[in-house]
């Protein structure tokens, strides 16, 4: 008689609050084709996590364990060697023990996880600022990409202190743009340390953004979602270059929302390179217990979070 071997994670049984998420017993997963195990050092906590357990936005098995990104040590590796080590964007095959982050293809909230679109992680770099790196730069990369924003350009980008926000900031002023940024009176000090200029959402906007970039605004980033669609339009004269990743009112406004990922390996792998040889920083807000994962949420749902909430089992 076989025995399935369990391991420690956080799931949700129904939908509901923050309290629904528990700590569960659950398969301990095996590695396919493509894939490698993870033994999880740290775990990114992202919207998307609490839109699926607040309601059935998609189907999913319960009790169902939440968690995007991953980040910890190489524990075993599928049959296809050669693959997954294309897969991690580096040159060798990827053996146990490496130090790798990714994108989980099983829930991250637990001990171990399985991912097939990961990459190492550069010396130096700790496995809760890893684990904060893959849906925020996948994102962050995307919407530049649709906005086309080059150099010399203006670029706004609204709650740049953000994951995402953060991200395309400080990638967006690599490829020479410059940006302005919103955030609260707090994060002022945080957009101008990324390179952007920092101004304050809410009234009066468009004002404060003309005075700061009086040769108009080329392309406009909405990470936060705090009703600036109108403004952005007025900045732009229309809804051209104008990309969200937040607001619900974009179909009515006619401006541009984008939603689906594109996982990339090696695009994940030159981020983190980035970040190795600190020309790109990761904020860490919170650090929690696996087992703190409600408190997580509610931080998160709060927009308390101050940058990427990890768990560490």
């Amino acid at each position: 008689m076989t025995t399935t071997r369990t391991m420690r994670a956080i799931a949700f049984d129904r939908h509901g609050g923050p309290d629904v998420l528990r700590p569960t017993a659950v398969p301990v997963p095996e590695p396919a084709a493509g894939q490698v195990r993870v033994r999880v050092e740290a775990a990114g906590v992202n919207v998307w996590d609490t839109k699926l357990r607040a309601a059935p936005v998609v189907r999913v098995d319960l009790p169902h364990v939440p968690g995007l990104e991953v980040a910890g040590v190489v524990d075993a590796v599928g049959a296809d060697l050669e693959d997954t080590a294309g897969a991690a964007g580096g040159d060798g095959p990827v053996r146990p023990g490496d130090r790798v982050v990714g994108f989980a293809d099983t829930g991250g909230y637990a001990e171990l996880a399985l991912t097939s679109v990961f990459a190492r992680v550069p010396d130096g770099v700790p496995a809760t600022q890893a684990a904060g790196v893959p849906v925020a730069s996948e994102t962050a990369l995307r919407v530049l990409r649709l906005l086309d924003v080059r150099a010399g350009e203006t670029l706004l980008v609204h709650g740049a202190t953000g994951s995402v926000g953060a991200f395309a900031v400080q990638l967006a002023v690599r490829r020479g743009a410059r940006v302005v940024g919103t955030a609260s009176p707090a994060g002022q000090a945080r957009v101008a340390a990324m390179g952007a200029i920092p101004t304050t959402y809410g009234p009066g906007l468009v004002d404060r953004v003309r005075e700061l970039a009086p040769g108009g605004v080329d392309a406009v980033l909405d990470a936060a979602g705090r009703g600036a669609l109108p403004d952005s339009i007025a900045l732009r004269g229309g809804t051209d270059r104008i990309v969200t990743i937040a607001d619900p009112a974009a179909d009515e406004l006619g401006v541009r929302s984008t939603y689906a990922a594109r996982r990339d390996a090696r695009e994940l792998a030159e981020v983190l390179d980035a970040l190795g040889r600190r020309e790109l920083t990761v904020t860490v807000g919170w650090v929690l217990p696996l087992e703190e994962a409600a408190r997580a949420h509610e931080l998160l749902e709060a927009g308390r979070a101050g940058g990427k909430i990890v768990l560490v089992p």
